[in-house]
């Protein structure tokens, strides 16, 4: 099933409550790989790896990042944020996303190759919608 033009759904379990749309605010753990299976280093404070600095956080533990963003902000990638719509809290969602959903033909220099699909692994931890 897609999700929407360049994200196909590979698993899922529903979470409960109010389901994730525009506007809403979503804290969420994620994991991506190449795919060949790599996994990106996405919940790791590496200075070596080029990451923003809006989406590294205090975690010397080795546990999953909680990520946050508005949806429909443009606060994570497109694919993400595509593919947290509809999700609910406590639910997983596994998806393959095109390039241009995710790091495009930039890449990330020795870490993700220009133009890579990848498959994202994304729980949905809380849902704040509303002011």
């Amino acid at each position: 099933m897609n999700i929407r033009p360049g994200i196909k759904l590979i698993e899922e379990r529903e979470g409960s409550g109010r389901a994730a749309e525009k506007g809403c605010h979503a804290t969420y753990n994620l994991r991506a790989y190449l795919s060949r299976g790599d996994e990106v280093p996405i919940n790791r404070r590496d200075t070596t790896v080029p990451w923003p600095k809006e989406m590294l956080a205090s975690d010397d533990k080795g546990e999953l990042i909680n990520f946050v963003c508005a949806i429909g902000k443009r606060d994570a990638f497109a694919a993400v944020e595509y593919a947290l719509i509809g999700m609910k809290e406590g639910g997983y969602r596994k998806v393959k996303a095109k390039p241009h959903l995710a790091y495009r033909e930039a890449g990330v220099p020795g870490v993700v190759p220009k133009n890579a699909m990848l498959t994202f692994e994304i729980w949905l931890r809380k849902l704040r919608c509303g002011a």
